[in-house]
């Protein structure tokens, strides 16, 4: 797959904009991110491009995923986005937002900032992860890490099975809902750097049939939009999907592995001085 194919950083502003707009607003990554390849008519093998590594760094996100966290940084940059603590991505002034000049200043923009090597964003840390747990663990240590999750978000009886000829499926669980409704789910784990399809989705899902009505699908990498399609199928018992992005969030969120420190700030007071 030839580089050549993806577009170019500025060729990726408007329809980011645009992407936001259709999303009334406001979107998660990976909502803008699917937005802009749907108006883009981007293949699914394009946007698997990996990045590639090089001697001192190892990066396990796509080549689109850096460039459009690029897109957003100067979009930010330009006062015309804004992020909350949660990774909300939202347009400003949305409803009165002109972007003509905005985009002929960017195509005019300094090389500085346009070629920069780290966007201000959170695809370092997270990719960070994701190269851990497809690198530097083993298959049954992930697993264990998946059921260590799913026990800290309320479920019970989680069992990893991992047996071979089980149709991929690795484990199973009770999910409780306020501590009265209560149903089976099975569980597949994926390390993947890149895209699961829909014919993993559909070998999954049959594996399902007659031993439960949910399912559950983690992977380090991403899905594509045939087997996001695939998973809320009509009529097909449904299958929830969890990404490398979703699953480096919750364990930020939970905490396993992932911890916030924060920076000490001094700030001297001159006005407390003139007082004595």
């Amino acid at each position: 797959m030839k580089n050549s194919q993806i577009p170019k950083r500025t060729e990726l502003f408007e329809p980011t904009i645009q992407a936001l707009k259709n999303l009334n607003g406001s979107g998660s990554i990976s909502e803008i991110n699917d937005e802009v390849f749907r108006l883009m008519k981007i293949s699914d093998k394009v946007i698997a491009i990996q990045r590639k590594s090089s001697e001192k760094r190892a990066y396990n996100e796509t080549i689109l995923e850096y460039e459009l966290a690029w897109v957003r940084t100067i979009l930010k940059k330009k006062g015309v986005l804004e992020k909350s603590a949660r990774g909300i991505w939202a347009l400003k002034d949305f409803s009165e937002n002109d972007n003509e000049p905005l985009f002929e200043s960017i195509k005019n923009e300094d090389e500085n900032l346009i070629n920069e090597e780290t966007p201000d964003e959170e695809y370092e840390w997270k990719s960070e992860v994701r190269k851990i747990l497809t690198e530097e663990i083993t298959p049954a240590e992930f697993e264990r890490l998946i059921q260590r999750i799913l026990r800290e978000t309320g479920f019970v009886q989680v069992e990893v099975t991992g047996r071979s000829g089980d149709g991929g499926i690795d484990g199973r669980g009770i999910a409780r809902i306020n501590g009265i409704l209560s149903f089976h789910i099975l569980f597949q784990c994926k390390r993947y750097k890149g895209s699961v399809g829909a014919k993993e989705i559909r070998d999954f899902r049959g594996a399902m049939v007659g031993r439960t009505d949910k399912g559950l699908f983690v992977t380090t990498g991403k899905f594509t939009r045939d087997a996001i399609k695939e998973a809320t199928r009509d009529g097909a018992p449904t299958i929830d999907l969890v990404d490398g992005e979703k699953l480096a969030e919750k364990l930020k969120e939970l905490s396993l592995g992932v911890s916030i420190v924060l920076v000490e700030k001094i700030v001297v007071d001159k006005n407390w001085f003139k007082g004595l």
